[in-house]
């Protein structure tokens, strides 16, 4: 079997022989070590690799070269090898300019001259690397085809969900010959679609989520009916409770109603983030975290919609919207926020034809040469208008407040600046959205005059607000009046503990009303809305549910 290339480019010959004798010594057994010169050379040599039908799992490139720097060659390989990792080779005098472009360019890590020595400074970031192609670059993108068309909402769905849960799809339209083709083999008709044709033949016309997950081979039943713990919601928090639970020896499960990641997984790169210097996407923190929790033996049930939850003597008992149900000593409340609907006329109809929530990552090619809207002042709609920015002819940020400072992270606001095509216009809101069959034009109205404007636009990203969508807990746990689930401290009025309470002790810091069912991330009543706490406090409810426990 051939072996999966590892390729170093760098123009002086001593450095480039010193990086392939490295990665010869720790890698040489299992890939072919495959250096160039140049950034010209290496492009010519990727596109023989290529025609050869030769994997590569990994390229580092210096930054500083003549003719190509290591981003333009980078910027070229991802068109000739797009499933290769990448990584940035580059001196201390350059690592601003490096990172800045590293922001533009979707580059997994950067490392620093010297790399002595080598167990330390380099082989860490390539394992990384390999890993990450392992677990995602390997497997052929064709497995799963769904045929549909670009301004179907239920296609857009189809193939958000199977992104979102990282399994391989190849999309093809029923305008092109190729989708006309397989929608007439399929026996299915252009009203089906989306159409979803598996690996063994399988079509499956317009399928749920459920029906998707269940053909694809996602986990959607559990193994048994009762555990130790049940996580509701697959999003930072909900994640970090399923690793630490599973890695205490708690019989766990986590439950998703469509993705793990919530969120902060739809994000292009989050920068801020302890630990990722030049940055992570949301994609590859979930899939880590994911398969992270399945080591430990945690289960993760996916598509899996919960719509009840119910105290029975010392069992926490949730029910699913199909009507099973499975029960646990303890519960772990993890089910994040969703963007707020924005009310405009016309933008309802539209939603999944040119009007998307969160980024919508698999919209982005189709985002070539247009002119793209990104509504929304926070950290994820400026990370959204700097991924888009590399596929859009022009990207528009539209912020209701006077400024961006009060809501975006200060590292964000200046990659915006110095984007050329990205503007933000402040004070400014949607007042309409319109098109015939998928979003064509906006009306914008200046908060301040009241003037608006009608604009051409191809798609827009709406990220505003945060809804913590708890109608389900209603009448079971204590909510605050925006329907954020209240937490330890706040439970306590004046002394009196919450009504129903039966404990001779006040909640813990993230226990709800209920005895053993806790609250991690942004679904707890004033929570810190970052990455990091959310993994915090999932990591904490757990502690508490040791706790917990032991009184039992």
């Amino acid at each position: 079997m051939t072996k999966p290339v590892l390729m170093t480019v760098d123009d002086d010959p001593g450095v480039s022989r010193s990086v392939a004798r490295d990665l010869r010594r720790r890698y040489g057994q299992d890939y072919r070590i495959v250096r160039a010169e140049s950034g010209r050379d290496a492009l010519e040599a990727l596109r023989e690799l290529t025609l050869r039908g030769e994997p590569v799992a990994a390229i580092l490139a210096d930054y500083r070269m003549p003719e190509m720097n290591g981003i333009e060659f980078l910027e070229q390989a991802m068109d000739i090898a797009p499933r290769a990792r990448r990584a940035l080779l580059t001196a201390y005098a350059d690592t601003d300019a490096a990172i800045q472009a590293i922001n533009v360019v979707d580059v997994d890590h950067y490392l620093l001259k010297p790399w002595d020595p080598p167990e330390e400074k380099l082989y860490p970031v390539i394992d990384a690397l390999v890993e990450t192609w392992r677990a995602v670059g390997v497997r052929p993108v064709d497995e799963i085809r769904v045929v549909g068309h670009r301004w179907s909402a239920q296609c857009f769905e189809a193939r958000d969900f199977l992104a979102r849960n990282s399994v391989p799809y190849r999309y093809y339209s029923i305008e092109d010959p190729e989708g006309a083709r397989l929608l007439e083999a399929s026996g299915a008709s252009p009203e089906d679609v989306p159409v979803v044709i598996t690996t063994d033949g399988t079509v499956l016309r317009a399928p749920s989520d459920a029906e998707i997950a269940s053909a694809v081979g996602l986990t959607t039943d559990p193994a048994t009916d009762f555990y130790d713990l049940i996580v509701i919601g697959g999003g930072p928090a909900g994640l970090g409770s399923a690793v630490y639970g599973a890695s205490e020896g708690l019989r766990t499960v986590l439950v998703e109603r469509q993705a793990t990641g919530g969120q902060a997984g739809q994000s292009s790169r989050i920068e801020n983030y302890l630990g990722f210097p030049d940055g992570v996407s949301g994609a590859q923190l979930t899939d880590r975290a994911r398969r992270q929790a399945a080591k430990f033996g945690a289960e993760v049930l996916t598509a899996r919609d919960v719509v009840a939850l119910e105290a029975r003597g010392s069992a926490r008992v949730v029910r699913f919207g199909d009507g099973s149900e499975i029960a646990a000593h303890s519960v772990v409340l993890a089910t994040g926020v969703s963007y707020r609907s924005l009310d405009a006329p016309g933008v309802a109809e539209l939603t999944g034809r040119g009007v998307f929530y969160g980024s919508a990552a698999t919209e982005a090619p189709g985002c070539a040469g247009e002119d793209v809207y990104i509504v929304g002042g926070a950290n994820s709609a400026g990370q959204a208008a700097v991924f888009f920015s590399r596929h859009a002819a022009t990207v528009t940020l539209l912020v209701r407040g006077p400024n961006l400072e009060a809501s975006m992270s200060s590292y964000l606001i200046k990659q915006l600046d110095v984007i050329d095509n990205i503007t933000v216009r402040t004070r400014t809101e949607v007042a309409e959205a319109s098109g015939d069959g998928h979003l064509q034009h906006l009306v914008l109205s200046d908060r301040t005059t009241g003037e608006k404007q009608t604009v051409g636009a191809g798609s827009m990203f709406v990220f505003i607000g945060a809804a913590p969508r708890t109608e389900w807990l209603d009448g079971v746990v204590e909510r605050d009046v925006r329907g954020f689930v209240r937490t330890g401290p706040d439970l306590v009025v004046d002394g009196k503990r919450p009504a129903g309470w039966s404990l001779d002790r006040d909640p813990y810091h993230l226990e709800s009303s209920v005895p053993g069912v806790f609250v991690a991330g942004d679904v707890r009543a004033d929570s810190v809305k970052r990455v990091a706490s959310a993994v915090g406090e999932g990591a904490m409810a757990v502690t508490l549910v040791h706790r917990y426990l032991s009184e039992q």
